[in-house]
């Protein structure tokens, strides 16, 4: 099938997309949506960052034929630098279908799905912010704002040791919970992201390394290489601390005698009182359930102009556009 046919069944699947459709890019995650349809090329505007980019009928050519001669699909790993929207575009079309888990595009005679945003799922952002149900970063976080405001942390030393106490342990529990937490959203986005490549959100990006861990195999079998090879068992021999340790039970020896010692003092979180914690926790939902209305429209006015300058601060703008 000549490219002409396919691109014009393209143009007119785009133009039977309702006018806020958002396409999900495959390797970035971000979300556009079609401004304008011409007989050369598709325009997309980005969410985030409200900048426009045309994508060249040539350009989706070229993808076309790649995808026509690629064995069990297109490589998305392969496209050029800022390409990520045309396979996003070209999955509207009912023959071309992405697959995220195998990283690749591919052409198919069966039923095919887009990189549409289910946006019937998506919760209202007009609606009032909720309580995630058992995130333990959310309770401690809301106890931890609470006591920042309640208190001037600009000059500890002022504080009384209650104060600094209730401090402590909250940061000690909130920096737990944000690392489970963090882990679990690092397991998520592992299986998102491909070799290397930055993908960007609001606030920041991240993107996929490796770390290489060495462990020594049996020593009897790491010393026999090695003297095959003509090293000396006694020049990779080093002490032992367990077997010194164990030495230091049956000998007159004292510790200092074998070991450097170093001592420090640290503070560490004893024990934590979750009734005092749950019960704080619950008069701070009261309180903010039974907020005035005017208090609570202030509120949310004040975190919409945060978030408005932590976009304008953070976002990405791309100024590049895909040449053949």
């Amino acid at each position: 099938m000549p490219f002409s046919v396919s691109w014009h069944t393209l143009l007119e699947h785009l133009d039977e997309l309702p006018a806020d459709a958002t396409l999900i890019t495959p390797l970035s995650h971000s979300r556009i949506h079609i401004t304008d349809i011409q007989e050369h090329r598709v325009v997309v505007q980005f969410d985030e960052s409200n900048e426009k980019r045309p994508l060249q009928r040539g350009q989706f050519e070229t993808l076309y034929h790649q995808i026509q001669t690629a064995h069990d699909g297109f490589n998305l790993d392969r496209l050029p630098p800022d390409a990520d929207p045309y396979p996003a575009v070209l999955s509207v079309h009912p023959r071309f279908e992405i697959d995220e888990d195998a990283g690749v595009i591919a052409e198919t005679d069966g039923p095919t799905t887009t990189q549409l945003a289910d946006t019937a799922h998506e919760p209202d952002t007009d609606d009032d912010r909720t309580e995630p149900d058992g995130l333990d970063i959310y309770s401690d976080g809301l106890l931890l704002i609470d006591a920042l405001e309640r208190h001037d942390v600009t000059d500890l030393p002022d504080l009384e040791t209650a104060t600094l106490v209730n401090l402590y342990t909250l940061l000690s529990d909130v920096q737990r919970d944000a690392n489970d937490f963090r882990q679990e959203v690092a397991d998520v986005l592992l299986s998102r992201l491909h070799h290397d490549r930055p993908v960007a959100g609001q606030y920041g990006s991240v993107q996929r390394t490796s770390r290489r861990n060495r462990s020594l195999k049996d020593d009897e079998d790491v010393l026999s290489m090695l003297e095959a090879e003509g090293i000396d068992r006694e020049r990779v021999m080093s002490v032992d601390r367990q077997k010194v340790d164990e030495a230091l039970e049956v000998t007159t020896l004292t510790e200092s005698d074998v070991y450097e010692i170093d001592e420090s003092e640290y503070v560490r979180k004893a024990e934590v009182d979750n009734d005092v914690k749950e019960s704080r926790l619950q008069g701070l939902k009261d309180r903010l359930a039974t907020s005035e209305e005017t208090e609570v429209e202030e509120l949310q006015q004040e975190i919409e102009a945060l978030e408005d300058r932590i976009d304008d601060l953070t976002s990405f703008r791309a100024g590049t556009e895909v040449q053949r």
